[in-house]
């Protein structure tokens, strides 16, 4: 599993971009993780499923309110993860009105949650590998701080804890 200290995997991840400009065009856009996160703080945050009661109600909505507070704490762009399609994270973050708040990017094969060693086997509720609930910050690629929860909960990796870490300048 991934650990403070770690650069992060290299992975590509996808974006729905719906308005075209700077570079991408309308519709899922790929995203280098190595790249996207170079010279960068980010508050990256990851969840089992777009669309699903705890992120639609409580994960993503802490994030989009610190939107302010995590950039006066040096955060430069904040990142939801979830294996999902792009097309479904597209139609997620028009429904959690995150544009320009939170980046919503899917990891449609679970690559990068592999890589990161966070994944979570939800197969016999149908929902197949998806990724384990989390949050860390990233700067410049390397973890600074990493919160897993564990099974079924939701205590460690929302928005109040990551933004406390940055504002401490872990």
């Amino acid at each position: 599993m991934i650990q403070v200290g770690d650069k992060i995997p290299a992975a590509t991840l996808m974006e729905y971009v719906e308005v075209e400009g700077n570079g991408c065009s309308i519709g899922p856009n790929p995203v280098d993780t190595a790249k996207a996160s170079a010279g960068k703080t980010i508050a990256v945050f990851a969840l089992p499923g777009a669309f699903t009661p705890t992120c639609s109600a409580k994960h993503v909505p802490g994030f989009v309110e610190q939107h302010a507070a995590f950039q006066a704490a040096g955060v430069d762009e904040i990142w939801c993860l979830s294996v999902n399609d792009a097309f479904v994270m597209g139609a997620w973050a028009r429904e959690q009105k995150s544009a320009e708040k939170v980046r919503m990017l899917a990891d449609g094969s679970a690559e990068f949650a592999r890589a990161t060693g966070l994944t979570l086997d939800l197969t016999a509720r149908g929902m197949g590998l998806r990724s384990n609930r989390y949050s860390m910050l990233i700067k410049d690629g390397v973890v600074t701080s990493l919160n897993v929860e564990g099974p079924g909960k939701f205590e460690v990796s929302d928005a109040a804890t990551l933004l406390a870490q940055a504002q401490a300048g872990i």
